[in-house]
């Protein structure tokens, strides 16, 4: 230690030696304690750790035995509420199954119910398809008459003269009867007060319509709309030289289109025709309008003869005045009579009164006869009963 401090400390130094070797001692001396008061420290800390871990041991223990009986608790819960469950899941189970029970019954008798009303609407159907296919014989049937020229214009002429037919009298129209220049047209309508007669063609182009009503392509409808336009446009100036003639017809003629569609697609999509027809004094008509024309053409024909007639409506209707004039000369003669027996039953009806009032006198007299029996000394004599009575009759009388 001393060699050491000399070579450490300088040889002059004022320090002794012996300070220094206590210092030493004393700094062991601390370490040694503090080495022994750490180790009991430890200890205690050791000692602390151990009671605290045997408290928590003991603790986990408690926990460990109230777990098993709140697991035990849990498990009962569990095993009642599990029985509680199954029942009632076996309840439901038992509903589910009386519902759909029922349900599946009702859907049958439903499933039945709906199968035989199909079954009826089927026979139905069947029935409608063998119309269907009856109507369709009879549109190919109508096509091929169609088909041809002669007897298409037999078909038009038929719907034109059934129209004209069921509108007007027998005797105002003729069909194919001869004009002046040698043509037949298909009707003649007479007109009254001696005007010229209408005429009526029932003939149409229908071979360019069917071509342009069935085009495929544009090119093709383009093309088939030219065509009936030519074709159209020729027959009209056919018509009005043939059937307007000054004089004799008419300044109009009547075209008859025998369908509603192809009068309605002709306005929309050939209207230059239409306006060619009407500069040529050649109206284009169809079922419903010319029904419409003969009708009102029907009006007219009524009205001259009401017109006709007029004289001898004019003579009933005198006839029917005389009798109305005499109808109330006797009217005013019954009502005097009544008047007159109004008059009498009042009469008599004011003597039923004055009767009763004097029979109610009378009553009365006769109630007060047996006061009337002793007659005062000072009043003069007073007329017996009988004597009042009659003279009561005797007033009645001459007021009667």
């Amino acid at each position: 230690m001393r060699e050491i401090l000399a070579d450490v400390l300088p040889p002059d130094s004022a320090l002794p030696i012996l300070l220094i070797v206590a210092l030493f001692a004393v700094l062991a001396v601390l370490i040694a304690f503090f080495a022994v008061f750490r180790g009991s420290r430890q200890r205690e800390e050791m000692t602390q750790r151990s009671m605290d871990a045997e408290a928590r041991l003991a603790q986990l223990v408690r926990m460990q035995g109230e777990m098993h009986g709140r697991v035990a608790a849990m498990a009962e819960t569990i095993t009642s509420r599990q029985s509680e469950l199954n029942h009632s899941v076996n309840q439901r189970l038992d509903g589910i199954s009386h519902r759909l029970g029922s349900t599946i019954t009702e859907q049958t008798k439903s499933t039945h119910e709906n199968l035989r009303k199909l079954q009826e609407r089927l026979a139905v159907i069947d029935a409608a398809q063998n119309n269907i296919q009856t109507l369709a014989k009879d549109v190919v049937g109508l096509q091929a008459i169609l088909s041809n020229k002669q007897t298409r214009g037999a078909f038009g002429q038929g719907r034109m003269e059934t129209i004209v037919a069921d509108g007007l009298p027998h005797g105002a129209y003729s069909f194919q009867s001869p004009l002046s220049n040698g043509t037949r047209p298909d009707c003649v309508i007479r007109m009254p007060n001696g005007a010229p007669p209408l005429v009526i063609d029932a003939k149409f182009p229908l071979e360019a319509w069917t071509a342009f009503r069935e085009a495929a392509s544009p090119e093709a409808r383009r093309a088939g709309g030219q065509q009936f336009k030519r074709d159209m446009e020729v027959h009209i100036k056919d018509v009005s030289e043939k059937y307007l003639i000054a004089g004799e017809t008419q300044d109009t003629v009547l075209l008859f289109v025998p369908s509603e569609s192809i009068f309605a697609e002709l306005h929309e999509h050939f209207d230059a025709v239409v306006q060619k027809a009407h500069r040529a004094r050649v109206v284009i008509v169809s079922p419903s309008l010319l029904l419409l024309s003969i009708q009102v053409i029907q009006a007219v024909l009524r009205d001259q003869r009401m017109r006709e007639q007029a004289h001898l409506i004019q003579g009933e209707v005198g006839l029917l005045m005389e009798d109305l004039g005499r109808l109330d000369d006797r009217t005013r003669k019954l009502q005097s009579h009544f008047i007159a027996a109004e008059r009498d039953v009042e009469q008599i009806l004011t003597s039923i009164e004055k009767l009763t009032r004097r029979g109610s006198r009378i009553t009365s007299l006769e109630l007060e006869a047996p006061a009337a029996a002793e007659p005062s000394t000072d009043a003069p004599p007073q007329k017996s009963v009988e004597s009042r009575t009659g003279l009561l009759r005797l007033r009645v009388v001459d007021e009667e």
